[in-house]
């Protein structure tokens, strides 16, 4: 490949935009008025979404919120009816995942999409393979294989991912090195984004921590990251803003050191509302709110 062109802008954590401020920056990835219908079935309504430079911003919701469908639609797997995406200002319309992949969108599946029967190194390159310089490469179509391990030892080393040799197998690895992999290669070719759906889903303790800490690297490399996670305890620790989703649009867009979990959670449910501003809930279904233990006055 060799190194990827990146364009990102980087915005460490203390300092990410957020209130005023961010009226003034311009969102790497927007939304405004996404619908998609299928029948009578309306899976996206009206959604808006803001994700700003150098920041981890979690999409939250219950299930059959639309939050899946609403990634899909800014990652190029389902085009929407109607609405704008707009990507680092410009407004864009993708065919497909491949076309999202060309901008610079990368997605980390919660199935990985890793091949268990290669190495490492393969699986960094898959799809993207190198070949070797000269009639090798252009008329016997040989990889260069050399190179491609080369290249994914520099990217593993710059995450800090320790592991025993490039040339072994991903079957041989455990959930959290796999997901290592998975995250080593969207970071590789990202460009724009990185969007990570339910990465600690299945993991132990130990791993889960790993996978966060990963996240915080590509963060902190300046690229901003959309964490899809229904563990309300690692979206706290590691979001800078939730993006909360509900009947098919974003209910609020908060931070999560201005709301407790329960109350997250509440406005999740519908028990809770926040005005456009992210400013203080207000009780919306008072039977809710006291089976959740919030107060309801």
């Amino acid at each position: 490949m060799s190194e990827p062109n990146r364009t990102t802008t980087s915005t460490p954590k203390d300092t990410a935009t957020s209130g005023a401020d961010a009226e003034s920056v311009t969102p790497i990835l927007q939304a405004r008025g996404l619908v998609k219908r299928y029948g009578h079935v309306t899976a996206i309504d009206g959604a808006d979404f803001d994700l700003m430079p150098g920041e981890v911003l979690a999409v939250i919701g219950d299930n059959g919120a639309g939050k899946s469908s609403l990634i899909k639609a800014l990652t190029g797997a389902l085009v929407p009816d109607r609405g704008e995406i707009r990507l680092n200002g410009e407004a864009i319309r993708f065919s497909g995942p491949q076309q999202a992949r060309e901008h610079g969108i990368e997605t980390v599946y919660q199935d990985l999409a890793v091949a268990a029967s290669m190495d490492i190194a393969s699986n960094m390159f898959l799809g993207r393979e190198l070949r070797r310089t000269g009639p090798l490469g252009s008329v016997l179509r040989m990889l260069d294989k050399k190179r491609m391990r080369e290249e994914a030892a520099a990217h593993m080393a710059e995450l800090k991912i320790g592991l025993r040799s490039l040339t072994q197998t991903v079957d041989t690895l455990s959930g959290g090195q796999r997901q290592a992999v998975a995250v080593a290669r969207a970071v590789a070719w990202a460009r724009s984004v990185v969007v990570m759906d339910e990465p600690t889903a299945a993991l132990g303790v130990k791993e889960s921590g790993q996978v966060l800490d990963l996240i915080r690297q590509v963060r902190d490399r300046g690229l901003p990251v959309i964490l899809i996670s229904h563990n309300m305890p690692h979206v706290f620790e590691i979001a800078d803003r939730i993006h909360v989703h509900r009947m098919g649009k974003r209910e609020a867009l908060i931070k999560p050191s201005d709301y407790s979990m329960a109350e997250v959670v509440a406005i999740m449910t519908g028990a809770l509302t926040v005005g456009s501003d992210g400013g203080k809930a207000t009780v919306a279904d008072a039977e809710a709110a006291r089976a959740a233990g919030l107060p309801t006055t």
